[in-house]
């Protein structure tokens, strides 16, 4: 029988449920039938009305979000029409911010619902670090027929979240009173954007994330209401963001892209958007690829690579209109190899120059109910800038590597100049989008070639 309160276990009960007998006498002095709401609402002075009536349009649980713009069109977005983002369907042609400044920043954090207070995560705790790793692996993103979930590591979200430059104050959580359970998160981290021909420090907004439970709550506007609060107390105004689903405005909308590793093992777990049923002589042989790289001086990053690497890249990002202006140590950060989280590839000539670098990251994913399979594991294209070798080449070597390391599936995005290499190299375009998004910033809309941001996510 399915339980009718959704919360009911993340909850403690306060006190011993009273019966039905001592109920029915509480409700006694009760008036037959339903009273009506909007009669009620209404004997109510004309200030709270309006103030109830707020909290309802931003606060009412809401349909599946649109992930197709058609879709987004007959959406109504209750809490993004109160935000300083473009609308959907406006012609944009200036730049610069929706909003000028914040001249008043709330000092009290935003209220949450009864029963569930706010907490500054802590990221250098190991125990913190796994209370989040368990929230994101078990309400984070997953597939529609929710046969596969993201199944991130501790390394992972040490190197996605804890930057030189980070703010734990934007590590923001929600726990349930009684038990301190966390059931809700997100973060942002610091960094300069280029957006067209300008600069500004951003935060970039990252693992949005509610307690399946409770997302009827409404708590992911209040989640994003508060990290905007705390960003905005920094002095920072505007941010960067991605979703799979349609928002207002997305700034560029990006296609992933799939190169199977290990296609007999994908098949077997039905990945999504492969064939199924087929026979897989052929396509085993059209995915092979050679056992060793062809990129003569080819080689892992090391550190002494990194104000290299930090030059080459700059360079290349500049030829985007959305790119990241990368300091030594966010570079450092970045591209540094670390196992199992982040793999950096250079080319380096006979006279010591590097010419070229190539990088991916790593995420696992649990396999549900599968009688064989418990996991998958994606590379996912990062940064990739070339100056002495083809790109087509380097990425080859890429996938060559991925697939001594393990990796069953290589992914990537669009953006860049990524789509001169993807069909020759038998990626195939997925059904899945990304969109990009600024806040409080207006811009004119971009193609993902011009795109030149990734955010590990």
């Amino acid at each position: 029988m399915t339980d009718s309160n959704p919360d009911k276990k993340l909850i403690e009960d306060e006190g011993p449920k009273k019966s039905k007998k001592k109920q029915k006498k509480d409700d006694a002095w009760r008036p037959y039938g339903p009273r009506d709401p909007f009669a009620m609402l209404k004997t109510l002075p004309e200030e709270k009305q309006q103030k109830i009536q707020k909290a309802l349009y931003l606060f009412s649980p809401g349909t599946d979000m649109p992930k197709t713009l058609q879709q987004a069109k007959r959406h109504k977005y209750l809490f993004w029409d109160t935000q300083p983002v473009p609308k959907l369907g406006d012609s944009i042609t200036t730049h610069g911010p929706i909003l000028q400044g914040e001249s008043s920043v709330h000092k009290e954090p935003y209220s949450l619902p009864q029963g569930f207070s706010w907490d500054t995560l802590d990221l250098s705790s190991p125990t913190v670090l796994t209370e989040l790793c368990t929230l994101l692996n078990e309400n984070y993103v997953e597939e529609d027929d929710n046969t596969i979930r993201f199944s991130f590591s501790l390394e992972y979200l040490q190197w996605a979240l804890q930057l030189p430059n980070g703010l734990a104050q934007w590590h923001c959580g929600v726990r349930v009173d009684t038990n301190k359970k966390l059931v809700g998160f997100i973060a942002a981290v610091p960094a300069r954007i280029r957006v067209y021909e300008m600069e500004k420090l951003m935060a970039q907004v990252k693992f949005l994330c509610v307690h399946k439970k409770l997302r009827l709550k409404r708590m992911t506007p209040v989640l994003i209401r508060e990290l905007t609060r705390r960003v905005n107390q920094q002095g920072f105004c505007q941010a960067v963001y991605t979703a799979s689903v349609v928002l207002p405005t997305p700034l560029s909308s990006c296609s992933y892209w799939h190169r199977p590793l290990n296609l007999r093992k994908l098949m077997e777990v039905s990945y999504p958007g492969l064939r199924q049923n087929i026979n897989l002589h052929r396509p085993l042989k059209l995915n092979r690829l050679s056992e060793v790289t062809k990129t003569p001086g080819l080689r892992p990053m090391i550190k002494e690579d990194v104000e290299g690497i930090h030059s080459l890249l700059q360079t290349n990002l500049c030829k985007f209109h959305l790119s990241p202006m990368l300091s030594l140590q966010e570079a450092e950060q970045w591209l540094l190899p670390r196992e199992n989280v982040i793999d950096t590839y250079v080319v380096e000539q006979d006279d010591g120059t590097l010419t070229d670098v190539v990088s991916f990251y790593s995420i696992s994913s649990r396999v549900l109910n599968h009688p064989v399979h418990t996991g998958l594991r994606a590379a996912h294209l990062f940064y990739i800038a070339s100056t002495a070798t083809d790109p087509g080449d380097l990425m080859e070597d890429a996938l060559v590597l991925a697939k001594s390391k393990g990796f069953d599936i290589f992914c990537a995005l669009d953006v860049m100049d990524n789509k001169s290499f993807l069909k020759k190299l038998k990626f195939s375009i997925s059904d899945r989008s990304l969109h990009y998004y600024l806040y409080n910033w207006t811009c004119p809309t971009m193609s993902p070639d011009k795109v030149g941001l990734v955010l590990p996510n």
